[in-house]
């Protein structure tokens, strides 16, 4: 049986999460000042904090494994420097297909100078809320890795969560290597 500690963080960070869901569907005009209570209620008492996902693909091996497997993801109520850290893997909106996710390590956020190992590229910094996301896997191309070499920088509110637990087979589980604790 989880503490009353561990029960009152839980409920202030999906309250946290409501409020903040609410907030971005109130800015975006897509509810009303009416409704904001409404919607603030809702996503506290029906919505997830964590959820499944099914990765397929080699991007993040050796991190998920090649086949892939199914991930617990934490979501955030914003991606910002302060909830999400350069060595999280994440689960994003696939720049390309908004369909579509990716998973992928975050390599580099806002303020940090990118430099190419093509000395034709000319070096460059992340501008505010935008971050650089890579595939674990060594051995595939750029094209291959479909990461941040291929699309380029991309902006933190496609950050949808923090992937913090794999689940491969029966045996082969556990938690997913983040950025290190200091």
């Amino acid at each position: 049986m989880a503490s009353l500690s561990t029960w009152c963080r839980y409920i202030a960070h999906k309250f946290e999460y409501s409020l903040s869901l609410s907030y971005k569907s109130y800015k975006g005009g897509i509810i009303n000042n009416k409704e904001v209570y409404d919607t603030v209620w809702k996503n506290l008492f029906q919505g997830k904090l964590t959820f499944l996902h099914w990765n397929k693909g080699q991007e993040m091996a050796p991190t998920i494994g090649d086949q892939g497997g199914t991930l617990l993801v934490r979501k955030l109520p914003t991606a910002d420097p302060m909830r999400v850290f350069v060595g999280d893997v994440v689960l994003l909106k696939d720049p390309e297909k908004s369909d579509n996710f990716l998973v992928r390590r975050l390599a580099a956020i806002e303020g940090y100078e990118m430099v190419s190992t093509d000395e034709k590229d000319d070096p460059f910094v992340l501008d505010k809320d935008e971050c650089w996301v890579l595939a674990d896997n060594d051995k595939l191309k750029p094209k291959e890795a479909n990461d941040s070499r291929t699309f380029g920088s991309i902006s933190m509110s496609n950050i949808v969560g923090r992937v913090i637990y794999c689940l491969q087979t029966a045996v082969d589980h556990g938690p997913v290597q983040n950025r290190t604790r200091e």
